[in-house]
């Protein structure tokens, strides 16, 4: 059989600076040991960084890359969770200047749309993180672009800096404090210009609500680009599944996923390597293209990170399935 792509190729890097952005946020800055540039990136992209204990979390990098030549640091904010299962907490407690973590090298599942259409960025704590290097290189290229900003508190606002560096596009909203520092956030997005592109990303509250928002105005799926943190909601009929059949295209092997396992399981069985992260259907990692086919089923999605418009050619193969039948996947 014709194995997969690769997995992403890991660094190690060092950690050049640790700031304490907020009372539950670190920002952590990584480098090559040896100062050499890193693998490019584009806004929206993300590392997997394997913290101390042996877990793997998934972090947005948290600035625009550099216009004039390869990244020399990696720029990730750490919101320590108050029910971590070790991730966020060891990258708290247990990671100080000048240690060296293994990081996964960029990925993007988020990017942002090329053209002229402006952009509303909607950034829920610290959802921030990729939206804020889109900002960033939307303002270095001169596009319209307006960044809103929720948080619980001014204590609680990562980046202020950089935030204050992009002026007037960006908007605050502190949960705690009087108007004017309040949004309406369906207001905002419903007074949007026609063609606006909106990217959403947060927890998931504010992204069902700004996701709600965005339906009843209209806005069309095309136009929306989303990013979770986690799963928003168990996957709906795991109780029912059935088995199914993979059609891999370029070999023309077919592979079984039985009714209990996923459909990576079913690849890693027979030697087919599928990189994952999460393996909760939030950070893009296993996505792969599939085709549809005369008498051929069609995907039955259950992610978190693709749009409806992706849906239509991709599937996260860690949790999504097909109704009985054969899914053919572009492998």
């Amino acid at each position: 059989m014709t194995p997969a792509a690769a997995p992403a190729r890991t660094l190690t890097l060092r950690v050049a600076r640790v700031e304490q952005a907020t009372p539950d946020v670190r920002v952590l800055d990584l480098v090559h040991p040896r100062g050499l540039p890193l693998p490019g990136y584009t806004p929206g992209a993300h590392v997997d960084v394997h913290t101390p204990g042996g877990f793997v979390r998934t972090y947005s990098l948290a600035e625009a890359p550099p216009p004039d030549g390869p990244p020399r640091r990696y720029r990730i904010g750490v919101k320590r969770e108050p029910a971590s299962r070790g991730g966020s907490a060891a990258l708290h407690a247990l990671v100080a200047e000048g240690d060296l973590l293994a990081i996964g090298s960029p990925r993007n599942a988020f990017p942002l749309h090329d053209g002229p259409a402006p952009a509303l960025l909607l950034a829920g704590g610290i959802g921030l993180t990729p939206l804020l290097a889109m900002a960033e290189q939307l303002a270095r290229e001169g596009r319209a672009f307006t960044l809103a900003v929720f948080a619980r508190s001014r204590a609680h606002l990562a980046f202020g800096d950089a935030l204050a560096r992009l002026g007037a596009a960006v908007r605050l909203h502190f949960d705690d404090a009087a108007a004017p520092q309040k949004i309406d956030l369906a207001a905002l997005i419903a007074s949007a210009a026609p063609g606006t592109q909106l990217y959403l990303c947060g927890p998931a509250g504010f992204m069902r609500a700004a996701l709600g928002h965005a339906r009843a105005a209209g806005r069309p799926d095309d136009a929306l680009h989303l990013e979770y943190f986690a799963p928003p909601e168990t996957a709906a009929g795991a109780a029912g599944d059935e088995p199914f059949v993979l059609h891999l295209a370029r070999s023309e092997a077919r592979v079984p996923v039985a009714a209990d396992q996923t459909a990576v399981q079913a690849l890693h069985e027979v030697g087919i390597d599928i990189a994952v992260s999460c393996e909760q259907g939030v950070c893009g990692t296993c996505v792969v293209r599939w085709r549809a086919a005369p008498g051929q089923a069609t995907p039955e999605h259950r992610d978190f990170c693709l749009s409806p418009v992706q849906r239509g050619h991709e599937i996260a193969l860690c949790c999504s399935r097909a109704r009985g039948g054969v899914l053919t996947l572009e492998l």
